[in-house]
């Protein structure tokens, strides 16, 4: 991909709307780029970082462990981002990112944004509005997936109980046929 096709990659990522190409070459002049083949990690759970990646070729599975176990949260691909959270908290990763087809991604750092923040202000606060909007956009997926899950809630005589929707379901679907 030469420079002008990365630039129209990142104008089409929700991360990067608004933003000005020349901002977006300074980011791209100064960002560099990883190449993962299939069936390694971008990162794992846990692992410390400050940095997020665009996906530029490939595929991507995000995955959570719980135990011995993997799950997948959601496949990513050309031009989504991930990894976005490590550069607002902090914090380890809340989850892996394995390659599922070769896929070359772009790196950004905590410090690639320092550069757009010395260089234009707004620029990089319109960046930091649509991050915030991404994992904003994200919590509301989750927020759905887990109402999905089908864990009611009901309020009896002034105190709230729980119950698995799933279960109630199968026993109505039980007593119904018995």
């Amino acid at each position: 991909m030469d420079v002008d096709e990365r630039i129209e990659l990142l104008q089409s990522v929700p991360v990067f709307g608004g933003i000005k190409p020349d901002v977006i070459r300074l980011l791209l002049n100064q960002s560099s780029s990883k190449v993962l083949g299939k069936g390694h990690y971008v990162f794992q759970e846990g692992d410390h970082s400050s940095a997020m990646y665009v996906i530029e070729t490939g595929e991507i599975a995000i995955i959570k462990r719980s135990e011995d176990r993997h799950y997948l949260l959601r496949r990513m691909q050309s031009g989504d981002c991930i990894g976005e959270m490590a550069l607002f908290d902090f914090m380890p990763r809340s989850a892996s990112a394995y390659v599922l087809k070769d896929s070359r991604m772009i790196t950004i750092t905590s410090a690639d944004l320092m550069e757009i923040y010395e260089s234009d202000l707004e620029q990089f606060a319109l960046l930091q509005m649509n991050m915030g909007r991404e994992v904003t956009r994200r919590l509301r997926m989750a927020d759905e997936s887990s109402f999905r899950q089908r864990v009611e809630a009901e309020i009896i005589n002034g105190s709230i109980e729980f119950f698995d929707k799933d279960r109630a379901d199968a026993n109505a679907a039980k007593d119904s046929a018995g």
